[in-house]
């Protein structure tokens, strides 16, 4: 088509589309291009708002390789993340109560966790904190336990920092893969995490700079739950006592996932902990349908610190957090 005004811009494209052998494909397109085209219309576009748009992306890619990714971080900071996950799992309606086990991915998991014996500690260098003892349950949507499912944890350490991030930290620190039993039970020892700042050195942060947000995410435990015959859910286990829980950077909590930690002093179930320690338990409950594992956002440590990094440090240290 010869482009005689600018409304005939979007119909050149879509009827380009009407090559696509992949009908799903071609839906998908059709309906991002209209979106796309009618935002421009919208804000009315500038020129130079388009070029700093384009750079934008362009950084984003750029700024994600083998142990960072910006991309996925800015997914979640603009709600995208949680809008798909929800839209997929429990009954995706507009306005019920939010009850699914599943949560966001996030942008730190990694393939390969250790595998791990029922009960034994994810700890794999030297990590200062509260011991924490977790038990789950993995159930089905009619409270059957279900056996043999695989079980991913990871989660940051105390000072916010995912083992992928840190070079003082052992490789797949804080990281462990379970098997439920026939009960559908699984356990680990870990080290009670913080929360903490989302990486501040690119566009995600001069986004959450310019829109006056905070990039903090309340303290979590990520599971990943495979099992054929279910779908795959990710989850995160958000702390009760988080001062965060309402106003996460990811827009990731919900009613359903926050766990009461409970403290004890006392004998605990390694008898090597001494004074305080702490435990929670949570059922997970997986819906019928495929199982799949996602690409992993990061694939290994990064050989030095990273400067987004440090300017999560930075941060910690200016909010007192």
């Amino acid at each position: 088509m010869i482009i005689e005004n600018q409304l005939q811009v979007t119909d050149a494209v879509i009827d380009e589309l009407r090559r696509a052998k992949n009908p799903r494909l071609r839906e998908i397109m059709t309906s991002l291009i209209k979106h796309l085209h009618a935002f421009a219309r919208e804000v009315k576009l500038t020129e130079p708002e388009f070029n700093a748009g384009i750079n934008i992306v362009a950084r984003m890619g750029q700024l994600t390789n083998e142990s960072h990714n910006e991309v996925r971080l800015m997914a979640g900071s603009l709600g995208l993340s949680m809008l798909v996950c929800l839209l997929n799992n429990g009954d995706g309606s507009d306005n019920s109560e939010i009850t699914t086990s599943a949560n966001l991915l996030g942008p730190f998991w990694r393939e390969g966790s250790p595998v791990t014996p029922n009960g034994g500690s994810i700890v794999r260098s030297d990590t200062p904190g509260m011991p924490l003892f977790v038990k789950g349950y993995v159930r089905d949507t009619q409270g059957n336990p279900i056996a043999d499912a695989e079980v991913d944890v990871w989660h940051a350490s105390p000072v916010g920092l995912y083992e992928n991030q840190d070079p003082e930290q052992a490789e797949m620190n804080l990281r462990g893969k379970f098997r439920t039993d026939k009960d559908g039970m699984f356990a680990f020892r870990s080290i009670k995490p913080a929360g903490y700042p989302v990486p501040m050195g690119g566009p995600v942060g001069d986004l959450l700079t310019a829109l006056d947000r905070h990039p903090f995410r309340p303290a979590h435990i990520h599971a990943l739950i495979h099992k054929p015959g279910f779908k795959t859910i990710t989850s995160q286990l958000y702390s009760h006592d988080d001062p965060k829980l309402d106003s996460d950077a990811q827009f990731g909590v919900t009613r359903a996932l926050v766990v009461t930690y409970v403290e004890h002093d006392g004998p605990a179930p390694d008898a090597d902990v001494k004074g305080m320690w702490c435990s929670f338990e949570h059922t997970f409950v997986l819906e019928p349908g495929e199982a799949w594992l996602p690409t992993p956002p990061v694939s290994k440590k990064a050989g030095e610190t990273p400067d987004y990094v440090d300017a999560a440090r930075d941060v910690r240290a200016k909010t007192h957090v």
